[in-house]
Order: structure tokens, then sequence, then C-alpha cells
């Protein structure tokens, strides 16, 4: 008797493997269909315009695919930006990972999953309370121009979360960002 249930035992097992097979597999595809939504959202809003640093190519500049999403490259030394004069109020480095105006100096952040340089830290809620509130992980300093947060804002939670889940499958990489600079004073102003 114990023989025939543990071959029943075993044939019951072989029979609920399968259930729990389709039931992984359903789960597979419906984060693969989240995944590649947020890789058509992710190019589509043009995140690597600003978040990836470029190269020179026949059609002019394109995000370097090595770095890509990886933010103003840490290594990248600059000058001070030129001063917001009269109609000119924001100037960008070449490569559009740091941007210059009234706010001060600001870098694109790394986007990778880098857990030490990038979101790679960082849970579905953190990122989705970042672009609902304009700050970071919805309460700390203001992101600063040229990110669209307000527009980005108008995104639906299944949007944001399907962007979050596709930045998780981009490779990590380490790059630390450099903080933002405040606007210098004006002449006779102390600094902030």
């Amino acid at each position: 008797m114990q023989r025939l249930i543990a071959i029943t035992g075993g044939i019951l097992a072989l029979v609920a493997a399968p259930a729990l097979n389709a039931a992984d597999m359903k789960a597979d595809a419906k984060k693969e269909a989240q995944i590649k939504l947020g890789e058509h959202l992710v190019k589509s809003i043009g995140c690597a315009d600003c978040h990836s640093p470029k190269l020179m190519g026949p059609n002019g500049p394109e995000p370097d695919p090595s770095h890509f999403l990886s933010g103003h490259p840490a290594d990248q030394k600059l000058p001070p930006a030129p001063p917001a004069m009269g109609p000119w109020m924001i100037a960008a480095a070449g490569d559009l990972t740091t941007w210059s105006g009234p706010w001060g100096t600001s870098f694109t952040r790394n986007l990778t999953p880098d857990k030490e340089t990038g979101l790679g830290d960082w849970t579905e809620q953190n990122f989705i309370d970042t672009i609902r509130s304009g700050r970071r992980l919805g309460k700390g300093r203001p992101l600063l121009p040229p990110m669209p947060w307000q527009p980005f804002s108008n995104l639906t939670d299944d949007e944001l979360k399907a962007i979050y889940a596709y930045l998780r499958t981009i490779p990590a990489i380490k790059n630390p960002v450099p903080e933002p600079i405040p606007p210098a004073a004006p002449p006779g102003q102390p600094k902030n």
C-alpha cells in the first residue's frame, strides 16, 4: 500500500507540475510584455537623448550603446558653464548630459540598475514617487531642468511600472554622476 501511495503521490506531483509551469509561463509572459512596453516608452519619450553619453556618428551625435542611460560621464571634466545672458538662458554640453541655466548646473542621472551609482537600490514605488512629485525619491531635492517630469507625471502607474521594469533589465554601469551645482550668486551677493 505504501508503494501505491508513493506512486500515486508521484503521479499527483507530475500532474501538478505542468499546472505550476503554466502559471509560471503566464507570469513570465506578462513580465516580458511589461518590459517590452517599458522599452518602447523609454525609446519613445527619448530618455537616452539626455541620459546617455553620445558618440559622433554619420548622422551626428548618437547615444553610446556601451554607456546606455548611464547619465553624465563622471570622468568628463567641463569648464564652468557660460553665464545666462539675454534670451540665451540655457546652455547644454554637446552630449546633452549637462545643462546650465538659472537653476545652476544639472547633470543627467545614471538610470542603470547599478546599486551604488544608479537606480539599483530604488524600489518601484521610489521611481513612481520621483516622477509623480518631481522630487528625488518623492521627497528629496527637486528634479532639475531639463528633466520633463511634469509631462511624465501624466503617465499611468502601469506605464511607470513598465519603465521601471525595463530599466532593471539594462546593464548596470558604475558611473557616479556629480551633484548639481547651484547657481552663482550675483556680484556682491553671498552664495546660497
